[in-house]
């Protein structure tokens, strides 16, 4: 979503840090390399699509990039440019009002409050009309999948062949609610999830210049928990600087999110792996005892399970800078130690075992349980290793569980 090192003037108000960042041109975001290039090329050479679909998770940049987008149609210097273009090195006269959403000719409507085709027939009579001020008037239609069949149908004659003036922006998350004929229409870009590294590189600028100190144990978790969204990243960078009214700690950040220790989650998951069921039940009362969620505890050890199996299959996933040392190095001692099988069984049986711990009424028995069948699970044979000691002759022996790594 957003690299900007602006800062906004102080008006006497807190600005949250998703706000006072938010990108205000193309060379601000991150994690959308193809996009600013086919837009570059597009605006270099003069073909400017008539209507623009955006698409992507939520927080990624779908309307920042929208108003960026109506910024660089309407992008004029005096003296210097006027021509549409997305090298905006210089705030142009109509920049500071399109950002700020208020701008007489950009108009932006939020599709989830105004569905229907008399929200449409407004916009339609209104395209006639040329812009007031600027080149273009921008019509930006956020989670556009909203609108009802009738709008939709309403839209189409007007989004095929609009008038010179006007250009439509549309921002989704849920691309498939579209219709196609619509999508036929517009020129596409889906936002990509921002990788957790790109995250963590964000975090730490901003933190920087809001002077704050983070641990970068700290900024790891954060970066993970946003799930590729730059706006939940910040939101929760936000939320953990107040949190710790100091220096924020990896300690407070994993108390904040409800988090387990990675390390005594890895613990929990050789003490399954070697079949140690009362270690592993004694662990899991520990961990809950000092505020872990006990699903998210399971959600840990799915996606340490997944880490394994991925050193396992792509031993170079190790170079990944979300990852901590302990998981680097535990992760791929498991990967060495553990077969394929063994991987996959336990990654369903959490998978199965997560939506029952969050439908039970009492998560941390749900939990126990969950890790019983896993660790009874890990020493027993694979039906087809049972099978060929019977055709053996011998008894079928448990042979997917190893000793722990140290």
């Amino acid at each position: 979503m957003d690299g900007s090192t602006h800062e906004t003037a102080d008006t006497g108000h807190y600005r949250v840090l998703a706000r006072k960042y938010r990108p205000e041109s193309f060379d601000d975001l991150i994690g959308q390399e193809p996009m600013v290039r086919t837009l570059t090329n597009a605006f270099d050479t003069g073909r400017i699509a008539q209507a623009y679909m955006l698409t992507g998770v939520r927080g990624v940049g779908k309307t920042t990039t929208a108003r960026i987008l109506a910024r660089a149609l309407n992008y004029a210097v005096p003296g210097k440019v006027d021509r549409p273009t997305i090298q905006m090195d210089e705030l142009g006269e109509h920049c500071a009002a399109i950002m700020e959403g208020r701008h007489i000719d950009v108009i932006e409507m939020d599709a989830a409050s105004h569905t229907g085709i008399d929200d449409i027939r407004e916009i339609i009579e209104a395209s006639r009309y040329k812009p007031a001020v600027a080149r273009y008037k921008v019509y930006i239609i956020d989670e556009v999948h909203m609108l009802s069949k009738a709008a939709f149908n309403g839209l189409l004659k007007t989004l095929e062949e609009p008038p010179e003036h006007v250009k439509f922006v549309f921002a989704t998350t849920e691309i498939r609610k579209v219709p196609v004929t619509v999508l036929s229409r517009c020129q596409r870009f889906d936002l990509r999830r921002i990788e957790a590294g790109r995250l963590i590189d964000l975090m730490r600028g901003i933190v920087g210049k809001e002077g704050v100190e983070i641990e970068d144990e700290a900024l790891v978790m954060l970066a993970r928990a946003a799930e590729g969204s730059a706006r939940d990243s910040l939101s929760l960078l936000d939320q953990a600087i107040a949190h710790a009214n100091g220096k924020v700690e990896a300690a407070v950040v994993r108390s904040m999110l409800g988090l387990a220790d990675r390390a005594l989650v890895i613990d929990l998951f050789g003490d399954l792996m070697s079949g140690e069921i009362a270690d592993a039940l004694t662990r899991l009362k520990n961990l809950y005892d000092i505020g872990a969620d006990p699903a998210v505890v399971l959600e840990d050890l799915a996606a340490f399970t997944h880490l394994a199996t991925r050193l396992k299959l792509a031993p170079e996933a190790a170079a990944d800078d979300s990852l901590t040392e302990e998981e680097k190095t535990r992760g791929v001692a498991f990967a060495e130690k553990l077969s394929l099988r063994v991987l996959a069984r336990t990654w369903q049986m959490l998978l199965k075992g997560i939506d029952e711990t969050c439908a039970a009424s009492r998560p941390l028995a749900a939990a126990d349980m969950v890790l019983v069948r896993i660790a009874h699970a890990a020493d027993l044979p694979t039906p087809d290793e049972a099978l060929r000691a019977i055709r053996d002759g011998g008894a079928p022996a448990g042979r997917g569980a190893s000793p722990p790594p140290s």
